[in-house]
């Protein structure tokens, strides 16, 4: 299946436009969703997180108190480190089980015509940029994201903590095979899209699914 892996720093419109080609025919995945759902209590990787950050993230139960981890996990680049150390390995084995064709079928009908990976940490995860046929950039200056984020009613202390810890977009966009400019934070980012989907083949798919709706 043709994948793009998506990345965007906080308040690009990568989650709009991950949601814009699901709603074209795509198959998304969130990563930081799928991550969250292997957080089994029990599990070697529930165990390895709070020997690392502390066994009062877990709760009663023994499953992860997202909000304690998250206080502890994300303060730093470091900190974000070794959180994606431990997490990566199994998420990628997992990633890979959803959207690479199953060996043991000569003959493949995959309900998806492609397949998007929301990534929100991308220079810790370029280890699976392998599995991607695509890795396309969501873009928008610093200050025009730090703007947008906090007319969302993001406190400007968290956003400069939270951009702390990702690429400056430069850095970012060189990591990509294709770059959509978002600066404008307006239809553009649509119509970049289509025009995404009409190069790589899926127009057609695209107007099908508006037909059958």
């Amino acid at each position: 299946m043709f994948t793009v892996f998506v990345l965007g720093n906080i308040a690009s419109g990568k989650s709009t436009a991950c949601r814009y080609l699901e709603s074209r025919g795509a198959m998304l995945i969130d990563l930081d969703d799928l991550a969250k759902s292997l957080y089994v209590p029990g599990s070697d990787l529930v165990g390895a997180l709070a020997e690392e950050f502390g066994w009062d993230i877990l709760d009663e139960e023994g499953g992860i108190r997202r909000s304690v981890l998250a206080s502890r996990a994300f303060v730093s680049p470091d900190s974000v480190a070794r959180l994606n150390g431990i997490v990566h390995p199994v998420l990628i084995d997992q990633l890979s089980l959803r959207i690479l064709d199953p060996v043991c079928c000569t003959v493949s009908s995959p309900r998806y015509p492609f397949a998007v990976v929301e990534v929100s940490a991308p220079t810790s995860f370029e280890d699976a940029f392998g599995l991607a046929d695509e890795i396309l950039v969501i873009s928008a200056p610093l200050a025009v994201r730090r703007e947008r984020a906090i007319h969302r009613g993001m406190r400007s202390s968290d956003f400069d903590a939270r951009s702390a810890c990702q690429p400056d977009e430069a850095s970012l966009c060189n990591l990509a095979t294709a770059v959509i400019d978002n600066a404008a934070g307006d239809n553009s980012l649509f119509e970049q899209l289509d025009a995404w989907l009409v190069r790589h083949g899926f127009g057609d798919v695209a107007d099908k699914e508006e037909a059958d709706a």
